[in-house]
């Protein structure tokens, strides 16, 4: 039905509204002060709070609770109650978010019809954000080159299984959206997705929020609870403290599980996702993985591509990038010149399709409005230029060289960045610079690229 706090200093209607909600089928928590109030505010996130003005004996009032609330989650519906009510701290409640106000004596089922409308909106404004979110989200997988081709043919497939799928690859790669994909595209699409961030969980607070907990009578449902009937993902799964693995491995094993200080047995039906950008196998033989999770979690593994794998996929990924974030940060719809892309494709991408992101998000904060973005904006390129001391760019590799050797070293150079561009694709390179394929096969090997650069081998 819904979890609702009822913050209120007068016992007797702080525990009347216990009832009536109780009653309703509502789980309730009850708080007569702002520190208490906001201990569970921080500990579980209610579905709705009722709010009191005027608290004796707190830190904050209900106002300034309401505004704190309402800067951390702007999702939570707040009620706020008075004995002292009158039309302007009615208006000043609703200005700073309140979803109503009501003025003590209150009617009952008055009480029960402002809830109810308030729940729904709230549910309603959280789909339309889940729905805008997953949109954004899907929309990232994109590409037409070769790796990202045979990535999206596994996807596709698992994605009709009910199999679980580990996802391996470097950081910033995609293997969250990869998860989604596979979900997006499932049976169980209209399920929840819940996100696991093994790496960004305290240790200590692991276990109470997957499973949840129980405690004086009051139950908070964890990540698998809120996963039942759909998918959760286990991002970086390898940072999973040791004593949570075999836990999960339990659930794995009986789609059952006891919340924290709880008796009870929760069933769920789970289909579980993974992620790792480190060696398991390794991390198995050093005792720091249990190698019966490993295989559990392990039997469909689908590496995603770095983005050094998938250079082809730059231009398409970065003007993606200015629309998206056109759209969801209102930051200027610009376009890349030719020699921008162009640059792009030949930089070092270490932090993947994120850092990628970053540096399109950094040109469109820092760069002019309405007009095209050339290379001089690239980060990369700014570096360059910040470093030179007035010099040719060329002088300092090439002034110590003669004619016939610079001549070599640049067009090693070039040939190199030209096959990195096109993914190791000797065809479009050769088109690309001019040349039929076979000339480009004999300079290759008179300039010693293929013997150095094995992406060079691919056709």
């Amino acid at each position: 039905m819904g979890y609702i706090l009822v913050v209120d200093d007068e016992k007797d209607i702080r525990q009347l509204i216990g009832q009536i909600l109780s009653d309703e089928g509502y789980q309730v928590c009850l708080a007569s002060n702002s520190e208490t109030a906001m201990d569970e505010i921080n500990s579980k996130s209610p579905d709705l709070i009722i709010l009191d003005i005027w608290l004796k004996d707190s830190n904050m009032d209900g106002i300034e609770i309401l505004k704190t609330v309402r800067n951390n989650d702007k999702n939570i519906p707040i009620v706020i109650i008075s004995g002292h009510g009158n039309i302007e701290i009615a208006v000043a409640a609703v200005k700073q978010g309140a979803y109503d106000f009501l003025e003590k004596p209150f009617n009952t089922d008055q009480l029960i019809v402002v809830i109810k409308r308030a729940l729904e909106a709230s549910r309603l404004r959280r789909e339309i954000a889940d729905l805008r979110r997953s949109e954004l989200i899907e929309s990232n997988m994109i590409g037409n080159s070769s790796s990202f081709n045979n990535l999206k043919s596994q996807l596709d497939k698992v994605a009709k299984s009910n199999s679980r799928v580990m996802l391996t690859g470097p950081a910033g790669c995609g293997k969250e959206i990869a998860a989604r994909y596979i979900h997006a595209n499932s049976a169980r699409a209209s399920s929840p997705f819940v996100s696991v961030s093994s790496a960004s969980i305290e240790s200590d607070k692991m276990e109470e929020v997957l499973f949840g907990s129980e405690y004086n009578g009051i139950v908070k449902s964890g990540l698998l609870e809120k996963a039942n009937g759909g998918f959760l993902f286990f991002d970086e799964v390898a940072d999973m403290p040791k004593g949570t693995q075999s836990k999960i491995l339990r659930v794995l094993v009986e789609q059952a599980f006891t919340r924290v200080n709880g008796s009870n047995l929760v069933r769920v039906d789970l289909r579980v996702i993974s992620s790792t950008n480190k060696n398991l196998v390794s991390k198995i033989s050093l005792g720091e993985f249990r190698e019966e999770l490993y295989h559990r979690l392990n039997v469909v593994p689908i590496k995603v591509p770095s983005l050094e794998n998938r250079r082809e996929d730059i231009p398409i990924l970065a003007n993606h990038f200015v629309k998206l974030l056109n759209y969801s940060e209102g930051l200027p719809l610009r376009s890349f010149s030719e020699g921008a892309l162009t640059k792009l494709q030949t930089m070092s991408w270490p932090g993947n399709i994120r850092q990628l992101r970053n540096a399109v998000e950094q040109i469109l904060i820092l760069g002019p409005y309405n007009s095209e973005i050339d290379s001089s904006e690239l980060p990369e390129s700014k570096q360059i230029d910040k470093n030179n001391t007035g010099n040719s760019v060329f002088e300092d590799e090439f002034i110590n060289l003669s004619l016939r050797d610079a001549r070599e070293v640049f067009e090693r150079e070039y040939l190199m960045a030209q096959i990195n561009r096109f993914g190791g694709n000797i065809s479009k390179t050769a088109i690309f610079v001019g040349m039929e394929r076979s000339a480009l096969h004999r300079k290759m090997k008179t300039l010693a690229i293929v013997s150095e650069n094995k992406l060079s081998k691919k056709e």
